[in-house]
């Protein structure tokens, strides 16, 4: 009997994933398909809790983008005091007549005590609020941490020296006690004692403020991997060919750093979203009776021993929308490199 040889052999068992996933030669399909981006996709296909999550958040930015035709058809809005106009909503001590809140078909999350505003609209647009600070904040933090910690790490020296210095001090610093303390300094500044802080005044001096204290952890991460590209042989390769520095940044070393830079942005939210509300029941920040989820909270703080349910809608819609961003950040960094995954 002769030895089989390697023709005779057992050919080599193929799946039906790893013929989907191969790629023939001018195969535009199969290319797409080997894809980092198509695969990552697949495997956040595949985790059924990143798959929720996400849903949840989406809907969360539905309901905040649509906060006013929502309260349109709903037939309120967050300021008129619903309670103080409309007879027999309030007893003699200006609290809700009905269990609960106040909890009817007219007012699906009852109405505020005191003033008897309507606490399903105030809730959409608080949520509107809310998010559109940390968003803002989260993106801007974003690009400037991804601006300076490639810049640090490329151009190296005394660049690097300087400013992971700053890093050091900002990341050391106190931000909330800082912002307490300052905050009335702040404000003094551009208005006067004696007129009221403009909105629109406070939510930029939030996001601005949030995104100087924040961009320096994502930057030290980036200066981090930047550090580490940059001696690569593609990197070395690119500069012996004679490309300039910002070709290199933006073909060769931002293309690798995409996975580092949504995992930090994915997690920067739910923080400013906390962040934000803490500062708004500190009385820092968006104050009453401009709808948000910390007002509402503070709001719900002073009555809770005699009703817990106006401090139960926001605080359970904003546990439920920080959980689902964490564990969407999770999912995210899982699928974007599978390495991570515990």
């Amino acid at each position: 009997m002769t030895p089989a040889t390697p023709s005779s052999a057992a050919p080599l068992e193929v799946t039906k994933e790893d013929s989907a996933t191969s790629a023939k030669p001018g195969n535009p399909k199969g290319t797409e398909s080997r894809s980092p981006g198509r695969l990552a996709w697949t495997r956040f296909k595949r985790d059924r809790t990143g798959v929720i999550s996400a849903i949840t958040v989406i809907l969360f930015f539905v309901v905040g983008i649509a906060a006013p035709l929502i309260a349109k058809v709903y037939g309120k809005d967050p300021y008129t005091t619903y309670g103080m106009n409309i007879p027999g909503l309030f007893n003699e001590f200006n609290y809700p007549l009905k269990p609960n809140g106040g909890i009817s078909s007219d007012f699906w999350f009852g109405i505020e005590p005191q003033l008897g505003r309507d606490v399903f609209t105030f809730l959409l647009y608080g949520i509107r609020n809310s998010l559109l600070i940390a968003t803002a904040a989260a993106l801007m933090t974003t690009l400037l941490g991804v601006v300076i910690g490639i810049t640090a790490g490329y151009l190296g020296g005394k660049t690097d020296y300087f400013v992971g210095r700053v890093i050091d001090i900002l990341l050391a610093f106190p931000q909330t006690l800082f912002f307490i303390a300052f905050w009335p300094v702040v404000m003094a500044i551009f208005v006067k004692p004696t007129d009221g802080t403009p909105v629109w005044l406070t939510v930029t001096s939030l996001i601005l403020v949030m995104t100087a204290f924040g961009w320096a952890s994502i930057a030290r991460l980036l200066r981090g991997e930047v550090l580490a590209l940059r001696e690569r042989e593609f990197v070395e390769a690119a500069k012996v060919t004679g490309a300039s520095p910002a070709r290199i940044i933006f073909k060769e070393l931002l293309p690798n750093l995409w996975t580092p830079i949504l995992i930090q942005a994915t997690l920067l939210l739910p923080t400013y979203v906390t962040a934000e509300a803490g500062l708004a029941f500190l009385g820092v920040g968006l104050t009453d009776p401009t709808p948000d989820w910390g007002v509402m909270i503070q709001n719900g703080a002073k009555v809770y021993q005699d009703d817990i349910t106006f401090m139960l809608f926001p605080g359970v819609a904003m546990v439920i929308f920080v959980v689902a961003f964490n564990l969407l950040g999770d999912s995210v960094r899982d699928a974007l490199d599978p390495k991570t995954k515990r």
